[in-house]
């Protein structure tokens, strides 16, 4: 029975994937979108099957490196902001330890406890760890939602990869005339598919991921692909 609490306690819950998980989910999902959209843009302006491998090549190799590096730069500011803040409530605690212990035990006043058991959580809080405990409370950083560069960084690119690959595998063998439509409809099983395995992971609603997902994957291929026609037939 004790064993089933404790591992009940300590279970992991979804919000503890939702670093790598938003990350993966899109660059997965910018992976297929974009590169699909692209190829199928070239297609349709009349382009052959090498024009349209080379695209999607392009755009694979391209695409990756840009959410790498995307990826990387947005989350080492926040990183940054991260270290500053906590570098700034590392010096308040050095110098005005009692008024950080007022301003912990308001934060826990105004989530509904005592006055007087908000001190006492407050005291034995900052006596074990008052860093950890102003930066979760007080700054909302913690273990779950910490800013990581270059994890972020790895998973998308990954992903997008990952993501760009079906398509561009799939004009690699399909004909030129059939490029468009083989592209297109195994585009969308892998966006259905992605909606699905997001849900789970996530414990979200199945039908709105997957709905989602392709919507918005149909949407850019068939408005790049109206693009790609009208502009090859200028041409």
């Amino acid at each position: 029975m004790d064993t089933a609490i404790d591992q009940s306690h300590h279970a992991v819950h979804y919000v503890n994937r939702v670093g790598w998980l938003r990350a993966t989910v899109l660059g997965a999902n910018d992976g297929i979108v974009s590169t699909a959209s692209l190829m199928t843009g070239i297609a349709a302006s009349g382009a052959d099957g090498q024009a349209i491998l080379l695209t999607g090549v392009a755009a694979l190799v391209a695409g990756a490196m840009s959410m790498a590096a995307g990826e990387y730069v947005s989350v080492s500011a926040q990183s940054d902001t991260e270290r500053a803040d906590l570098a700034k409530e590392r010096h308040a605690l050095a110098v005005q330890p009692e008024q950080e212990w007022a301003e912990l035990r308001d934060i826990y006043v105004e989530r509904g406890l005592t006055p007087d058991l908000a001190g006492q959580v407050a005291r034995q809080l900052m006596e074990a760890d008052a860093l950890g405990a102003h930066a979760r409370d007080e700054l909302g950083i913690s273990d779950i939602a910490t800013a990581r560069p270059v994890q972020a960084a790895l998973a998308s690119a990954g992903s997008f990869a990952m993501g760009a690959a079906p398509p561009v595998l799939v004009a690699a063998i399909a004909p030129a005339g059939s490029a468009i439509m083989a592209i297109v409809c195994l585009s969308l099983l892998c966006l259905a598919l992605l909606g699905y395995v997001g849900a789970r992971l996530g414990g979200a609603q199945v039908v709105r991921s997957m709905g989602r997902t392709l919507f918005w994957g149909a949407l850019a291929m068939a408005v790049t692909a109206g693009a790609g026609h009208l502009f090859g037939a200028a041409i």
